[in-house]
């Protein structure tokens, strides 16, 4: 997610920049930038759903002491993100208030604005990547050194080209089919949009019916990718992006997959619903001039009963559950289903 303010959203037509900064922090270090344990910070937002796929990605894999965080506040200025959840105002790592210092200490005068998720190098303060569709990615296969012992394969070599497949239709129809239709400027983007989105939907429902993850038995990095879209799609795409021929909850299918991961470690215990909303309809102001956040929905359906093990499915094929979250990367109470 960029950082403009988003006002000029459903005024002007929408189209996603593609990552300006696309170096990767690899085994080898061919881009300059070794795989090194605590060498890199990575920035997110806990609205942001492309910022959500590194923070469920780090926490399956057991990245956490090895790649810390910084989670920065959900309501951003036309400065970049802030880091006011922190003491002083500033990251305690990388001494900034805003994410865009780490950008201009990279490059000045950069295209395509101040997005999250991003890593930024500790020892310069300087921007490494905003490339959220590889990020993950390196994470599952070039990270393996630091991985924790249990650790998922996210992207098995022998399912790539179908995990590929389905990502992309994903990403075209839902991840992105969202914004297209909540910031569409004209009746037909809208009904497009929305059109191929419900049409996506249901054909992901008729996939998942009868299997218990997206591709093969095992969670795979193209679950990551649904989920954060789903566990926001009641809270804010169904009212505030006009996403509304049905809920989430009203798609027996659907509605148990995004439970059943929710209640998986290290996927719902990364959800913040407080930041998301108020993310959403305060900086949105473009399509929600009042700032007003909703009170609903009731959070409390995603602890329900799925029954989704009856598909059977391993979670992490010959691996294990995260263990609990790090004490100071709990989500607060407000955030969280009661």
């Amino acid at each position: 997610m960029g950082g403009d303010g988003n006002s000029a959203y459903g005024h002007t037509t929408f189209s996603r920049s593609r990552s300006h900064f696309t170096d990767r922090i690899t085994a080898d270090g061919r881009d300059g930038w070794p795989v090194t344990a605590g060498r890199y910070r990575l920035v997110v937002s806990r609205a942001c759903p492309w910022a959500s796929r590194a923070v469920v990605s780090r926490r399956l894999l057991g990245l956490e002491d090895a790649l810390p965080m910084a989670v920065a506040d959900p309501i951003q200025d036309d400065r970049s993100w802030r880091f006011t959840l922190d003491p002083d105002g500033r990251d305690p790592v990388l001494g900034i208030r805003f994410l865009s210092e780490a950008y201009d200490r990279r490059e000045t005068d950069y295209p395509g604005g101040v997005s999250v998720p991003a890593v930024v190098d500790v020892p310069s303060g300087r921007l490494v990547t905003n490339d959220y569709q590889q990020l993950t990615l390196d994470l599952a296969t070039e990270w393996t050194s630091l991985h924790r012992d249990g650790a998922p394969d996210l992207y098995p070599a022998s399912r790539r080209d179908e995990i590929d497949e389905v990502m992309a239709d994903v990403y075209r129809d839902v991840n992105n089919g969202v914004y297209r239709a909540g910031f569409a400027n004209e009746q037909k983007q809208y009904e497009e949009a929305c059109t191929a989105l419900f049409r996506r939907l249901e054909l992901l429902a008729e996939r998942l019916a009868g299997q218990r993850y997206l591709v093969g038995d095992t969670l795979t990095e193209a679950d990551v990718r649904l989920f954060t879209t789903l566990v926001r799609f009641d809270a804010v795409y169904h009212g505030h992006f006009k996403c509304n021929r049905w809920k989430l909850a009203e798609n027996r299918v659907l509605w148990a997959y995004a439970r059943d991961l929710f209640q998986t470690p290290g996927f719902g215990d990364t959800v913040d619903f407080d930041h998301i909303k108020r993310h959403y309809y305060q900086v949105h102001t473009g399509i929600n001039p009042t700032g007003i956040v909703p009170l609903g929905p009731d959070l409390a359906g995603w602890l329900s009963p799925h029954r989704r093990e009856e598909l059977g499915g391993r979670p992490f094929g010959d691996g294990t559950a995260p263990g609990p979250v790090p004490e100071g990367e709990r989500v607060a109470p407000e955030g969280r289903p009661a």
